[in-house]
């Protein structure tokens, strides 16, 4: 699994419009200024978001983008898709099927899909709101 910079960036916008949920409609230039985006690059990522209806928008002076949810409903898996190609451990596997003129006889298949399956489900398990808490990673203080 390779997460592009583009993936990275797409999940510090849905961070960033987590955080600033109670704002309203916040502005691509807000955004870009506040995660050091260029406007053309993060045009192209709100695009995707958009069009895989994570985002709603407006546009006029008070324009800009939003979560269409509560961040508690986005997983990091869902994010993820909508802008990268392909998070599978291998080329051969795409959208959970293997796609090799060698699958039949390729003893790796079955590693790499249940592979492919845990990531999926690892993240389909860490929410937005986990991203912005850190809990799932705090480590519980030791006991003296």
């Amino acid at each position: 699994m390779n997460v592009t910079s583009k993936g990275r960036y797409a999940l510090r916008v849905m961070i960033d419009l987590a955080q600033h949920s109670g704002d309203g409609f916040i502005s691509l230039k807000t955004i870009a200024d506040r995660q050091g985006i260029s406007m053309k690059y993060l045009e192209m990522i709100v695009g995707s978001l958009k069009k895989a209806n994570l985002l709603d928008s407006t546009r006029g002076k008070e324009g800009g983008y939003m979560l269409s949810r509560p961040s508690g409903d986005y997983s990091v898996r869902e994010i993820l898709h909508s802008i990268e190609d392909n998070l599978a451990p291998v080329a051969c596997i795409k959208a959970g099927s293997v796609q090799c003129e060698h699958a039949a006889e390729c003893m790796t298949v079955p590693m790499w899909k249940e592979l492919d399956e845990l990531t999926n489900a690892y993240l389909d398990g860490i929410t937005l709101d986990d991203l912005i808490s850190g809990r799932k990673w705090k480590q519980p203080e030791a006991f003296d």
